[in-house]
């Protein structure tokens, strides 16, 4: 292929994959969730002090709500709300940015691995209009950014055996993947050690001719290791995993109940029943529900923040070119970059296996782009079957080519159209309308009250009030306490938070505090307030009631 051709070629792809992942990104998904407030509030408060919400410089890790976040995504929102400010665009903006740049490492490392500009040219359109990787790039998710790093980490580890420096660059951005998402701590690691051992030849090779990369690389490998182990050994860099680990205290429970109701004889309800031959069964279990073809194809996932329920993450009609895929990494099977692949996709799985709720769109994230290679690979393993029938060659692929764009258009008429407003509810609509009636109107009330039923208010309203991260932590009438591992803030300046069952009873104490404001859920709020305004979710259905009292009616 030409140059000028494949520059145009590969700049449409592009033009394809900005177009898709930035496009009204503000409004679909229809809200930013607790999460990526979360996000933008914490890198709001670096960027404006040096500390994240808690008061703590520079860390590591963000404590946040108790959830303690891998600190690459804030670190980098940072640097985009520097420039846009706070607000929804610079909080997703990282995320989307990564996505197209995934798109171009899927290019670079395909063309890398099997020198075909045409098949890296079709994994990365694939992979551009892939519904599992445009979902997951739309909002601030870490994981996607992760998978950007992880791509880009290993395109550079494959090209570090012929470019200068490129080697010891790859292990770096391999390094801040495992600090940017939780299922990279464990792939990226596994999959380094695939890589070293299938490229051994190479790597001692390099090692021989380049001794300063080589001590370089071993410096960055080291330090990104031992960062690893040291958030592993730290009770904060497992606090995500103790809550959504297959051996849970219910877990636990559930064993210790068949064990007491078994009728076999001691002591086999102890070596049946136990911790080891649960997890073994759960891990299995849930590591082949995320090779589902119903999950991957027809059905997708659960959670309805990771894909629109009802259709799959990857398009049912390239469920044959997928197949042609792996048949010619059989075919090629001794090539150490079609094992590559190979355990590229089997290796990404295991972190997911390993937790609830399988089959899990974002935890398997990193299995990316292998998919979109496969079935590019397919394509022209197909192509090379009709070789002397080019007739029928073209009949096919053209026949091909409008069901997958009739899909696409299905799926990106169903995302943009009513996806959004059929499940903006699990977005926490709302906040931000809301927001934006205190903001203008606060200086109207001397206390403020707001329903904590959709979860984490207050980092809405720091969020959009653009709350001073500085007064914020000193603040004397900020509450906010642990309980069932999490932080929970009842209080500050003169918002206050309240449980949606005991608004009615508390509001309703003749305490004087002048005009107050209340944003309750519908129908939610006692005798003596007058209602403002009803905000709604985006299919019509009812959010927030807001409602004042104190004022001559």
């Amino acid at each position: 292929m030409k140059k000028k051709t494949l520059a145009f070629v590969l700049g449409l792809i592009l033009l394809i994959s900005f177009g898709l992942r930035f496009y009204h990104l503000t409004d679909n998904p229809p809200a930013l969730n607790w999460d990526e407030v979360s996000h933008g509030y914490n890198a709001y408060s670096i960027l404006k002090t040096g500390a994240d919400e808690w008061g703590n410089s520079w860390p590591g890790i963000f404590r946040a709500y108790g959830d303690y976040k891998l600190p690459v995504y804030i670190y980098t929102t940072v640097l985009s709300i520097g420039a846009f400010g706070l607000n929804d665009f610079a909080v997703r903006f990282p995320s989307a940015m990564a996505g197209v740049l995934s798109v171009l490492f899927a290019y670079l490392l395909v063309q890398k691995l099997f020198k075909n500009q045409k098949v890296a040219l079709l994994a990365a359109f694939f992979l551009a209009i892939s519904p599992w990787h445009l979902f997951t790039s739309r909002a601030a998710f870490e994981a996607n950014l992760a998978l950007f790093l992880a791509l880009a980490g290993f395109y550079l580890l494959v090209q570090g055996f012929e470019r200068k420096w490129f080697l010891p660059l790859g292990i770096f951005f391999l390094g801040l993947s495992v600090h940017t998402y939780n299922s990279a701590r464990v792939f990226v690691p596994l999959m380094l050690m695939a890589f070293f051992f299938l490229y051994r030849q190479d790597l001692k090779k390099w090692a021989k001719a380049r001794k300063k990369e080589m001590i370089l690389a071993s410096a960055v490998l080291i330090l990104v290791f031992v960062s690893l182990a040291a958030s592993f050994l730290s009770p904060t860099g497992w606090a995500r995993f103790r809550w959504v680990k297959i051996l849970d205290q219910g877990a636990i429970n559930r064993i210790n109940m068949a064990r007491g109701s078994s009728n076999l004889p001691s002591p086999l309800p102890r070596l049946i029943h136990n911790k080891a031959t649960y997890f073994t069964i759960g891990f299995t279990q849930n590591y082949l529900a995320n090779f589902s073809p119903k999950y991957l194809f027809f059905k997708g996932g659960a959670n309805y923040q990771y894909n629109i329920p009802g259709y799959g993450i990857i398009y049912p009609v390239q469920i044959p070119l997928i197949l042609l895929g792996f048949w010619w990494l059989f075919l090629k099977r001794k090539q150490k970059e079609t094992k590559l692949i190979i355990l590229w996709w089997l290796l990404a799985v295991i972190p997911a296996a390993a937790t609830q709720e399988n089959p899990h769109v974002l935890r398997t994230i990193l299995v990316l782009p292998i998919p979109q290679i496969l079935a590019a690979l397919g394509f022209f393993q197909f192509w090379s079957f009709f070789k002397r029938r080019k007739t029928v060659a073209w009949l096919l692929a053209g026949v091909y080519g409008i069901l997958l764009l009739f899909l696409v258009f299905r799926f990106l008429t169903g995302y943009f159209g009513s996806y959004r407003k059929t499940y903006s509810w699990a977005w926490q609509y709302g906040y931000k309308q809301a927001a934006e009636f205190i903001k203008k109107n606060e200086n109207r009330y001397q206390k403020i009250y707001m329903t904590k039923n959709y979860g984490e208010a207050h980092e809405f309203l720091l969020f959009y009030l653009k709350w001073d991260p500085a007064g914020y932590v000193k603040d004397p009438d900020l509450k906010r306490y642990m309980g069932t591992d999490w932080y929970w803030v009842d209080s500050f300046d003169k918002f206050v938070f309240i449980d949606d069952e005991k608004i009615k009873d508390r509001l309703s104490e003749n305490e004087d505090f002048g005009q107050e404001l209340l944003i309750t859920t519908p129908g939610n709020y006692p005798q003596g307030w007058e209602k403002l305004e009803t905000i709604y979710f985006l299919d019509g259905k009812p959010a927030f009631e807001i409602c004042q009292r104190g004022f001559n009616i």
